[in-house]
């Protein structure tokens, strides 16, 4: 088995999480971290136990042991951060969102391939053995055609404009941060919508507090989606087919619950250990074992239909990120 030796670029909260996922792979070596603040780079990697640790991301892609680079930066420096890193022939993993728009993800495509560099999208939660299920189940068609998706993701956080989550300079608001799960879970499983319905409650800061969206598909589906900080929420996403309908929490490890008209089953998935993200870490490096430059689970593509989407949300409640425009 080769061992790849994973780069971490951005030392947030964020970071953290998946460093601890990472130290669960024995493939994965832990060698090297980059913060703008040498010694936040520095407490980082003697947290978690990384190699090395660099004041400049720069420095840090020109050293020629680093194989893959997660970007953990936030939404607004993605694009820069990917670029920068694929120019260095570097593996990158990007946190979520991507990028700000479609413009920006459609450059850093279009880097991978000039490269020929490997580019994925970190959104772990398509990988997981529970998400994995709920596919199957879909596509067996053993409850039916899937007619209607529920999903939220909300949870309470206090307004402060220099927060991550309500500061426009970073990318902030409900739709780019937690919103962009449930909108991934509409679409992996009913598809691109015919038509989107979008209300938001905007901070004073001009980013979206909360926000409802509607997917309507062709045969009268629905998936109805919602996202915020203004209040918590027990987190499910419920899937209604013609025979009854499936539950899963955002919680790792919870049961699938099944309704149908013989009554409730509980299906339980090994997500294993951590928090998750080692499937997607794991599987970047099959990937790069085979050769490839993209995932043939979680495709570039996707990622262009899902941010294309976000953009078309983003237009009609009129949100607006400086120096990030939508392009038409």
């Amino acid at each position: 088995m080769k061992k790849y030796n994973w780069a971490i670029l951005g030392c947030g909260w964020i970071a953290e999480i998946f460093a601890g996922d990472l130290q669960l792979l024995d493939n994965a070596n832990l060698y090297a971290t980059a913060s703008r603040d040498l010694s936040k780079a520095q407490g980082f990697a003697e947290k978690f136990g990384f190699e090395k640790s660099y004041g400049s991301y720069v420095e840090m892609l020109e050293d020629e042991q680093v194989d893959i680079v997660y970007i953990a930066t936030p939404h607004t420096f993605h694009c820069e951060h990917t670029l920068l890193s694929l120019q260095h022939n570097k593996a990158v993993l990007c946190e979520k969102a991507f990028a700000i728009n479609e413009s920006e993800v459609q450059s850093m495509i279009d880097a991978s391939k000039h490269h020929q560099t490997f580019l994925m999208e970190a959104f772990w939660t398509r990988l997981v053995p529970t998400f994995q299920k709920i596919l199957k189940i879909i596509a067996s068609k053993e409850l039916g055609e899937l007619k209607m998706v529920q999903s939220d993701f909300m949870f309470h956080s206090p307004f402060n404009d220099q927060s991550r989550l309500y500061n426009l300079d970073l990318g902030g608001g409900a739709l780019l941060d937690i919103g962009i799960y449930p909108v991934f879970t509409a679409l992996e499983t009913l598809g691109v919508p015919e038509n989107i319905i979008t209300n938001a409650i905007k901070s004073p800061t001009g980013s979206d507090q909360h926000i409802d969206i509607i997917f309507e598909y062709e045969n009268d589906k629905r998936a109805y989606l919602r996202a915020g900080f203004m209040n918590d929420s027990c987190n499910y996403s419920i899937f209604h087919f013609e025979k009854g309908t499936v539950q899963i929490s955002r919680e790792m490890n919870c049961p699938i619950v099944i309704k149908t008209e013989n009554g409730i089953e509980e299906l339980k998935e090994d997500d294993g250990a951590g928090y998750g993200y080692y499937f997607e870490a794991a599987h970047v490096m099959e990937c790069l074992d085979k050769g490839v430059i993209e995932s043939p689970v979680l495709s570039n593509n996707f990622s262009l239909q899902l941010i294309q989407t976000l953009d078309k949300i983003r237009k009609q409640i009129n949100l607006v990120y400086p120096n990030h425009d939508i392009h038409d």
